[in-house]
């Protein structure tokens, strides 16, 4: 695994993975509520992060949602390390989505713009795996 790559196989593409993330995932949200983020732990045991984002078809034409994609994919890209170290036994599934960003409101954008709400729902998907793996004692 490339360290600032994304591989096919660190991307979610089964529908049963997604229904999975819809059901039984935890959602969280960037301070600035910019962005969201829905989490859970796949059924498979390799010690994977699998990631996939999404846009709401309502908030801009396919090339501002497709730009929207590509910045959070290089954002998540370029920070997966924050998440690569703790995840250790069974794969987490992430979907990250904007919340309140769309063409009206921001019509040009940016990776500075996208990026920090992106490490700040990492840091935030850490600190509820470390809570877990405390009370718990999964993974």
């Amino acid at each position: 695994m490339k360290s600032f790559g994304l591989s096919k196989s660190e991307r979610i593409k089964k529908k049963n993975e997604i229904s999975r993330l819809f059901n039984s995932g935890k959602r969280i949200y960037s301070n600035s509520r910019k962005l969201k983020a829905i989490f859970c732990f796949g059924e498979y045991d390799s010690g994977t992060i699998k990631i996939v984002t999404a846009v709401h078809k309502k908030a801009g034409n396919a090339v501002w949602r497709n730009r929207v994609k590509r910045l959070l994919r290089v954002s998540y890209r370029l920070n997966k390390k924050i998440l690569t170290d703790i995840v250790k036994e069974k794969t987490l599934l992430i979907m990250i989505s904007p919340n309140s960003i769309n063409k009206k409101n921001k019509p040009k954008l940016n990776l500075d713009y996208v990026q920090l709400d992106v490490i700040e729902l990492l840091e935030k998907i850490k600190k509820q795996i470390l809570i877990e793996n405390e009370n718990g004692g999964k993974n």
